[in-house]
């Protein structure tokens, strides 16, 4: 149980025979669930203002122990009390006890744990055993765990996070060897260009983030240094907001497609941590298109915790492209909870072309619920060609709800029915 605790999984489980299973091993069945997750409500005021104004991880029952592995003499049966335990104890029994089996393995009972996570359902459902499994068997046997996830693992669900995972747990004893491997190894169509070499990437994260940065920035283009970006913007983020900026930051500028999407997520995870330094760094970062990412994700974070701040931080911003885009931004995630308050903040600004995107995105929220008001904001439109096509919308939802007001709205601002 401490042994559990070592590596910070709460086992808190006790049972006494939990570690016989590295000797009596076979296979499990395990099933977890999580609650669905709730979609958020849209929120309407009861007084319509006139504007303006189980995901589960199952497994197969455990039986008897493989009986030998070349042994003249056969390994007993499962102790009685081990197989209630794995049959029908919770998951933290079970899963405590599969991670006491792999984490004993060596070379003798490598097949006991093999036939152990074979009876598992294959896919997506046992990647947490299946990295469990090609961590420990990398300790002692990488080239063994590579040959198996290369071959054994399935090919649209399992073996590239099989391999990932292997060769990252080998890069942590050994880089070299991982890396001359990962090179050997690769067949694909573009040799420059070698996804395996992620796993070194992940492995090195573990103990030498730096070198795992000097070899991301190392790759070429392509599909390696993409998903190698996500690792890497997950670690520095969880090495908190200063490290995280400064990481996204130099990011080098010949790769914008790779830069914007980065600078983005790194922009998402933290502003799940720090709002107010994602607003500063979101406030003084330069025109580029990785900036509006940040911007995006800080305001779609900040709405859904207190708009009304947020509001206050953009009226503030100096930059009127930022402020524009930012507003737009807000308008559109505020308006779903609070049309009102919405409407309040956009009536506090004053006309401007950099207002409109705004306004577009609050009509296009409220004309299912209040054409006729969505009418009066399109109409306050200040670009021709926005406004045109703001009215189009909300003429069209004002249409199926009350067809005579719309009509006689049409006629008396002068417009030609034929074209709305």
């Amino acid at each position: 149980m401490n042994a559990f605790l070592k590596i910070g999984l709460p086992w808190a489980v006790s049972l006494g025979a939990v570690f016989v299973l590295g000797l009596y091993l076979g296979s499990k069945n395990a099933t977890i669930s999580t609650p669905p997750i709730e979609p958020t409500a849209e929120k309407t005021n009861a007084e319509k203002r006139k504007i303006p104004a189980k995901i589960t991880i199952s497994s197969a029952k455990l039986k008897e122990a493989i009986p030998n592995q070349g042994s003249p003499v056969a390994n007993p049966a499962m102790p009685p009390n081990l197989q209630r335990i794995m049959q029908g104890g919770d998951i933290v029994e079970r899963l405590g006890s599969y991670l006491d089996a792999v984490r004993s393995m060596d070379k003798s009972n490598v097949k006991q744990v093999i036939q152990a996570f074979e009876e598992l359902p294959s896919g997506y459902g046992r990647h947490l055993e299946m990295k469990l499994l090609m961590r420990s068997w990398a300790n002692f046997d990488p080239e063994g765990a590579l040959e198996y996830a290369s071959t054994s693992l399935d090919a649209k669900s399992e073996r590239r996070f099989g391999i990932s995972e292997a060769l990252a747990g080998w890069a942590v004893k050994d880089e070299k060897s991982a890396l001359a491997w990962a090179q050997d190894n690769h067949s694909g169509p573009d040799p420059s260009d070698n996804p395996l070499l992620v796993g070194i990437v992940k492995g090195l994260m573990e103990i030498d983030i730096e070198a795992a940065n000097r070899m991301f920035l190392a790759l070429p283009k392509g599909s390696a240094r993409w998903q190698s970006s996500s690792l890497l913007a997950e670690k520095y983020a969880q090495m908190g907001p200063l490290e995280g900026i400064k990481w996204a930051d130099n990011y080098p500028s010949d790769d914008p497609r790779i830069r914007e999407t980065l600078l983005g997520q790194m922009g998402a995870r933290l502003a799940r941590q720090d709002l107010e330094a994602t607003a500063n760094w979101a406030k003084s970062m330069s025109d580029e298109a990785g900036a509006y990412r940040v911007l995006e994700n800080l305001i779609h974070q900040w709405a859904s915790q207190d708009p009304h701040s947020a509001s206050s931080w953009i009226n503030d911003l100096p930059d009127p492209k930022k402020k524009s885009h930012a507003m737009k931004e807000l308008s559109g995630r505020w308006a779903v909870v609070d049309p009102a308050a919405t409407a309040d903040w956009l009536n506090s600004q004053p006309p401007s072309i950099q207002v409109d995107p705004a306004i577009a995105t609050f009509v296009s929220r409220i004309q299912g619920i209040d054409p006729q008001g969505a009418v009066g904001w399109a109409s306050s439109i200040s670009d021709p060609g926005l406004k045109e096509e703001s009215l189009r919308k909300s003429l069209n939802a004002w249409k199926q709800t009350d067809p005579e007001k719309a009509k006689q709205w049409i006629q008396e601002n002068g417009m030609n029915p034929d074209e709305f």
